[in-house]
Formats: structure tokens, C-alpha cells, sequence
């Protein structure tokens, strides 16, 4: 048969199944999962708590390693790759935000997406992360002085300063009101539209979708249906 696949995919998984043993029996977190992302492109993983989306992105992320099947992303396969690779991978090549912001709350904005700059290969200053996401006039501040929104920018800025080649958000904007996650899903937007970072972000709030260029509908651990936005709604525009 004729290799179909993507030349630009930055991740192909393919038959990915992730299986948890619960004492007697076993949950079947993903099934058979087949997706391709491509250099670039901004993907929503919709689908309900349950379906599987966090356990697909943690094993893109190589926070968590599938039962079977491959991940490979570029011309490395992370389902042959150790801890210490694992970690290096996750070091050089993904950036990760999550819904609870994991802030330091002894460091300030800039102390805290410094930790970060300190330890990567090609970062960019503190500084200018955090003006990427808006967040350039409240750099010494801590995080007990910031605002949920706020503090979740900063996380962002965290994530993208080491300059990855992949971020992966979770629920970004779970625990924030409308106004505030809009503010948020702006910055997710500016980084992949400036720095030009694929990105992935799973949720289950269907108005996210919009400003994806693909949307990828998870149910019961599959992906039931891949929808291409033909265009794009700015996270400006969307309401939920």
C-alpha cells in the first residue's frame, strides 16, 4: 500500500491504546487511537471528561506511555524511548499548560517563567514571554497579586519561553470565568500565530472549537470525527 500519511505531521500516533488496570478489571482509557498533527496548526480535542483526551495529550507530551500502538514525533519514536529520554524529550520539545496555573508563590511572574529560561537551550527572556501573552506590565508581581487569568498567562508565557516546538494545554481555561478565558485562549492564539508553535488544547466546552484549524470529537476513548474549520473564529469572537 501507498505511505498516505502527512510529509508535515509533527505527530503521528497510530493504533494507540492506553489500558489502566482498576483491581479486577481494566479501563479502557483509549482505543485503537489513529491522529496526525501537522508543523503549525492549532487542534481542539473536544470531547466529555472520560473520553480519553487528557491521557492522549499526556502520551503526546510523553508525560504517559500507551499500552500499545506507536507515537512518533518527527523521526523519533517516543514509544521506544526510556525515562531519561522521555524527560529529554519533554524538556526540548513541549511546552505544557495545564488548568491549575502550578505557579511558585515565593517568585515573582518573571522568577517564575525564569525557571524555566534558566535550564533551556534557546529560550527567550523572561521579559519578552511575558509580553507575548500580555502580561509585560505585571512581571514583578506574585501570583497571590494576580488574577486567575492572570496567573494562567503567566503559565503560558512559562510554557513558550524555552521556544517548544509543541504546546500542549489542558483545559486552559477550566477554572475561569468567560471574560477571563477568552483573554487566555488570545494568548494560546498569539503564540501559535507568532512563534508559529503547534498547538493542541483539550476541552469540553464546544465554543473552544472555533478557532481551531481541526477539531478532533473524542467519545469513549476513539476519536469519532475529525471536522476541518474552513475558517477560523478569532477567540475575540467566541462565546459559550
Amino acid at each position: 500500500m501507498p505511505d498516505t500519511s502527512d510529509p508535515t505531521a509533527v505527530f503521528r500516533a497510530e493504533r494507540v491504546c492506553k489500558v489502566y488496570p482498576m483491581g479486577d478489571t481494566e479501563v479502557h482509557a483509549l482505543r485503537d487511537v489513529d491522529l496526525e498533527l501537522r508543523a503549525g496548526e492549532f487542534v481542539v480535542l473536544l470531547g466529555p471528561s472520560g473520553s480519553g483526551k487528557s491521557t492522549l495529550l499526556n502520551i503526546l507530551g510523553g508525560l504517559d506511555v500507551p499500552t500499545s500502538g506507536t507515537v512518533r514525533y518527527r523521526d523519533h519514536d517516543l514509544t521506544a524511548y526510556d525515562d531519561a529520554e522521555l524527560t529529554r524529550y519533554r524538556r526540548e520539545h513541549v511546552g505544557f499548560v495545564f488548568q491549575f496555573y502550578n505557579l511558585v508563590p515565593s517568585l515573582t511572574a518573571r522568577e517564575n517563567v525564569a525557571l524555566i529560561t534558566e535550564i533551556a537551550a534557546n529560550p527567550m527572556a523572561p521579559d519578552d514571554a511575558l509580553g507575548l501573552v500580555g502580561m509585560g506590565q505585571r512581571t514583578a508581581h506574585f501570583p497571590s497579586h494576580l488574577s486567575g487569568g492572570e496567573q494562567q498567562r503567566v503559565a503560558i508565557a512559562r510554557a513558550i519561553a524555552k521556544q517548544p516546538d509543541v504546546l500542549l494545554c489542558d483545559e486552559p481555561t477550566g477554572a475561569l470565568d468567560v471574560g477571563t478565558g477568552i483573554l487566555v485562549l488570545e494568548a494560546i492564539e498569539r503564540v501559535n500565530r507568532e512563534l508559529g508553535t503547534t498547538t493542541a488544547v483539550i476541552t469540553h466546552n464546544a465554543a473552544i472549537a472555533g478557532m481551531a484549524d481541526r477539531v478532533f470529537h473524542l467519545r469513549d476513548g476513539r476519536i469519532i470525527e475529525v471536522v476541518s474549520n474552513a475558517a477560523k473564529l478569532p477567540a475575540a469572537d467566541l462565546k459559550w
